[in-house]
């Protein structure tokens, strides 16, 4: 299914202190740049002072997971937005880079807690991802950013309120 990311109902704010990290694949680099680009622009929009916004190159979107893992073990960023690019060429390769790109950067998410997002296009030809990356089909890198400040948003609210508490009730 192609098209934009649905609609933010509120635009996303980072704490203070909050650091990011971006995870740019370098193949298909000139396309990664500018997702990676757009992710920083977001997360500068979005309250994140440049300082605060490490950006970390890694050879390809295989390892962006390993990468996103190191990452949120150091407990140094409130999110990790990982961009690439995954064009289908004529083996299965694309199938599986792609897959555990997706899968490892989901897992790293669920075991360490820090919001890992995923701004990696899949297409078939290169120009369809040139229109996911600021073209007429939206721009990935932004979208991961922009879930990267909502999520990391969402966690500090839910770890504000404290631990939660058992209602006194029993239910039958």
């Amino acid at each position: 299914m192609a098209g934009r990311a649905p609609e933010r109902k509120a635009s996303a704010r980072a704490a203070r202190a909050d650091c990011f990290a971006v995870v740019a694949a370098r193949f298909n680099e000139p396309i990664s740049k500018k997702l990676a680009d757009g992710a920083v622009g977001v997360l500068e929009r979005g309250g994140v002072s440049s300082a605060r916004i490490e950006v970390h190159w890694v050879p390809g979107s295989f390892e962006l997971p390993q990468a996103a893992l190191t990452l949120a073990g150091t407990g140094r960023y409130a999110g990790i937005v990982c961009v690439g690019v995954v064009i289908r060429g004529e083996t299965p390769h694309f199938e599986f880079v792609a897959g555990e790109a997706a899968r490892g950067l989901s897992s790293v998410a669920l075991s360490t807690g820090v919001p890992v997002t995923f701004g990696v296009i899949t297409s078939l030809t290169e120009a369809q991802a040139w229109e996911r990356a600021g073209g007429v089909v939206g721009h990935r890198g932004e979208e991961a950013a922009h879930a990267a400040l909502e999520m990391a948003a969402w966690k500090r609210g839910l770890e504000a309120r404290g631990p939660a508490r058992r209602s006194s009730r029993r239910r039958a």
